[in-house]
């Protein structure tokens, strides 16, 4: 399996989770409701969270803005992340209001000094930091060096950054190093990967659309997921927040994570399908919402090939002119007439049933 070959990093505490080791990576979401719109943010933090979202991080562009965090922590469970750019007094006064992590660039929040009353208040209140490395922000002095957002510019701005903590003896770090060029990103996290032993946050920044988004994150987490990188991971879209939550979970699973819930599988059906594959399997897949059980389904458009091609899955059902053909694990059992959909979902929770004995 994929996850044996998982590269381990040193844990690192955020919340009542556990980032690093050989600890579930967990998929995180970001709120994109206005900062002073606090009941809107809080309904939003709330709606994450029941779409399964692990980890959840809301911009704190002002002092005033501090105020979200008490809001948000007494409606959810999960862990939040305050996201603060260049002012330190925005990060001390996030962590004294609760917060469960730090995301901040300690080389833009002014001196050593500032760097160390951060990095104080982080260790007193058990507070992680999130190095967040942008390629579209990188410190002028690397830029002019590299020329370009190069994966060793990103790298080395990672390495700057993680540097000025580790100097007042704070290891308590979350790193993410994110482009939206999917090579340079995948390329940056592979060296970063062996330059340093902090949990890395995968993410493709900047990624678009639904459509776009999704494709460049798939294929970029994606990747480096199958070469056992990545410890947490957000697929970020121009869209909204909710859709990120099981666009991470959809592209662990297809790079051989396990992960709670149905997982669907369906052919592209072909000249052989009598029936409206996509409309059963859609409906099947809307019928096994909020299901936690690892199992996994198969509509399948005829029962020439179906049953053998969807071998690995746990039951399925393959599709003729006015019935299917139900099997599992590629063996048939029987055959459901009529409006089956039902039937076959009944058989799908007695399955579950019968696993769980």
């Amino acid at each position: 399996m994929v996850n044996n070959m998982r590269h381990e990093k040193r844990q690192v505490k955020v919340g009542n989770f556990y980032l690093g080791g050989n600890n579930p990576i967990l998929v995180q979401s970001m709120l994109n409701v206005k900062s002073n719109d606090v009941a809107g943010n809080v309904r939003q933090a709330v709606a994450l969270e029941k779409e399964g979202c692990q980890i959840v991080r809301v911009s704190v562009p002002t002092l005033e803005d501090v105020r979200l965090i008490e809001a948000i922590k007494k409606e959810i469970k999960i862990p939040l992340v305050a996201d603060i750019h260049f002012d330190y007094r925005i990060a001390l006064a996030a962590v004294e209001a609760g917060v469960d992590k730090v995301r901040i660039n300690p080389g833009n929040i002014g001196d050593d000094d500032r760097v160390k009353r951060v990095v104080k208040a982080c260790q007193t209140h058990n507070v992680p930091i999130r190095i967040g490395v942008n390629a579209g922000s990188l410190e002028k002095h690397i830029l002019a060096k590299y020329g370009a957002p190069t994966p060793d510019a990103l790298c080395e701005s990672a390495m700057y950054h993680i540097k000025l903590l580790e100097k007042f003896d704070f290891n308590d770090i979350i790193v993410s190093i994110k482009s939206s060029n999917v090579p340079t990103m995948v390329q940056a996290y592979r060296q970063l990967d062996s330059m340093c032993d902090y949990p890395l946050h995968l993410g493709v920044t900047e990624a678009g659309t639904y459509r776009m988004g999704l494709i460049k994150s798939g294929m970029g987490i994606g990747a480096l997921l199958m070469d056992g990188i990545g410890d947490t991971l957000r697929v970020s879209l121009t869209d909204s927040p909710l859709k990120e939550i099981p666009a991470g979970f959809d592209i662990l699973r297809a790079a051989g994570y396990k992960v709670p819930g149905p997982e669907i599988i369906s052919c592209p059906t072909c000249g052989r399908t009598n029936l409206d594959v996509a409309a059963i399997a859609t409906q099947v897949e809307e019928r096994l919402k909020g299901i936690n059980k690892d199992i996994k389904v198969a509509v399948m458009g005829c029962a020439v090939n179906g049953p053998g091609e969807a071998r690995e899955a746990d039951i399925g059902i393959a599709c003729g002119v006015d019935n299917a053909v139900l099997f599992k694990k590629g063996e048939k059992v029987k055959v459901l007439k009529g409006d089956f959909i039902d039937e076959f979902v009944k058989d799908i929770y007695s399955f579950l049933e019968e696993k769980s004995e």
